[in-house]
């Protein structure tokens, strides 16, 4: 179980409210977040633009690699796109710790379509694990 304070910090996130990202689950090392894609998320072909799809992800990564409350900023996001969606689209992203040491962190971050689970991105992550600590009893 996460901190409560932990959580309440993670899901303030203001750029992940900007953009219509509800934090469905936070654990140690692991979250999932969601958005409907709307209208003015589409690149010039009519898709989701892959930033939109990026963001998910990165949020997801952020809140899977500071949910133990140690400062965790990225070094590293290596994201493949595998297929295309449209508006209206449901996209999930999870994260999950592959492996935490004192100083980095890896993460795999995978962005599927709700309705149907078809995979959209995946993403390779590495964090930075500074020595700085956020929530309770800090």
């Amino acid at each position: 179980m996460i901190d409560p304070q932990i959580e309440a910090q993670l899901r303030a996130d203001a750029y992940a409210r900007a953009l219509g990202a509800n934090i469905e689950a936070i654990e140690p090392g692991y979250s999932r977040v969601s958005l409907v894609v709307t209208p003015d998320m589409l690149n010039f072909h009519g898709i989701t633009h892959g930033g939109v799809v990026f963001s998910l992800a990165d949020i997801a990564f952020a809140a899977a690699g500071n949910s133990h409350g140690q400062t965790a900023v990225a070094l590293n996001v290596n994201i493949s796109f595998t297929n295309a969606t449209g508006a209206g689209a449901h996209l999930v992203a999870e994260a999950r710790e592959v492996n935490l040491g004192r100083a980095t962190g890896l993460y795999e971050i995978v962005v599927t379509e709700r309705e149907g689970g078809q995979l959209i991105a995946q993403c390779l992550a590495t964090v930075y694990r500074k020595r700085e600590y956020f929530g309770r009893g800090v």
